[in-house]
């Protein structure tokens, strides 16, 4: 698909190394377009509210991703398709990411840009 628009995040790689702040990534910029509602369980969207926001998260999935999903067309469907695949990370990563973030330590780091480019990963 070609990407006539830049996109405002990175996409959601298939290797699934950035699903966690793709999702909070896609809530935020849903919200601000005021489309969140799409992506929620018995929503009452219009077809046009659906179209832009399968648009937007189309655009904003890996090649690799959006081929497999190329049948969806419907935003909460592929919302629920993608969550299925890769909401088992929660559970791997987020427990390791936090216990990282507790044994962070300033001492550890020759150089202030080196502690601040760890924190904000």
């Amino acid at each position: 698909m070609a990407n006539i628009e830049n996109r405002k995040f990175i996409a959601l790689d298939i290797s699934r190394k950035n699903y966690l702040s793709w999702v909070l990534d896609v809530k935020l910029h849903l919200s601000a377009k005021k489309l969140r509602h799409t992506i929620d369980e018995d929503n009452a969207a219009s077809n046009e509210e659906r179209a832009t926001a399968l648009i937007f998260l189309r655009h904003h999935i890996d090649d690799g991703l959006q081929y497999e999903y190329l049948t969806v067309e419907n935003p909460l469907e592929l919302w629920q398709n993608l969550n299925d695949r890769f909401k088992h990370l929660k559970a791997v990563i987020l427990p390791k990411a936090l216990n990282d973030w507790s044994q962070l330590r300033f001492q550890d780091f020759k150089t202030v840009s080196e502690y601040n480019s760890t924190l904000f990963k």
